[in-house]
């Protein structure tokens, strides 16, 4: 592990992806790191593919990550994050969510959607941890809410507690008053529990 650490979090436009990964420097930041994202964005509206980098540690000079050297990649679409595998460290980490939205380029005939990420992910022997935040999302009554599923998702595998992150989602909606505070509190213990208990039907 190197002193610093680097997430690399991906999806479709209108998912929430770059707002994850500022919440994701916020609590970095308060913890004490130095931090840095940036975000690349194929096209940045509903739809398209969006990527976003975060590095943190004690001092942090470039927010790209580079091929090889992501600890973790946060995939909320799956065949996105299949696509971005090429990113991970060997013994790095993927938590995916198995939700499959299909992007534009897709339903224009530019590109096939894969038949099974998940199983091509695997295939080539990397740790992944599958679990459908969509579905969580709208259990929980809004699809909006998938954003905060994933950051509960990643919360267990970051070097500070989970509470800081927690807190750093809960203060976005302080002003939106108590019952969206503790919509977004369920949703991501959640994300939390649904990611531990992939892990342990895998370990």
């Amino acid at each position: 592990m190197s002193e610093n650490t680097n997430i690399l979090v991906v999806g479709i436009g209108g998912q929430g992806v770059m707002t994850a990964t500022e919440i994701l420097a916020e609590a970095a930041i308060a913890f004490g790191h130095d931090a840095k994202k940036t975000e690349v964005a194929g096209m940045a509206q509903r739809g398209g593919v969006v990527s976003s980098h975060l590095r943190f540690g004690k001092k942090v000079l470039s927010p790209q990550i580079t091929p090889g050297t992501a600890d973790v990649l946060l995939g909320f679409e799956s065949a996105e994050t299949m696509r971005w595998q090429h990113m991970l460290r060997p013994d790095g980490i993927t938590l995916m969510n198995t939700a499959r939205l299909v992007p534009p380029v897709v339903e224009l005939g530019l590109f096939d959607y894969p038949d099974d990420p998940l199983a091509e992910i695997k295939k080539v022997g990397r740790k992944v941890v599958a679990f459908d935040a969509t579905s969580i999302a709208q259990e929980l009554g809004d699809i909006r809410l998938g954003n905060t599923v994933m950051l509960g998702a990643i919360a267990d595998h970051l070097p500070f507690s989970a509470e800081v992150l927690l807190d750093c989602v809960l203060k976005r909606f302080q002003r939106k008053g108590e019952k969206l505070v503790e919509l977004n509190r369920r949703a991501f213990e959640a994300g939390r529990a649904a990611v531990g208990e992939a892990e342990s039907a895998v370990a």
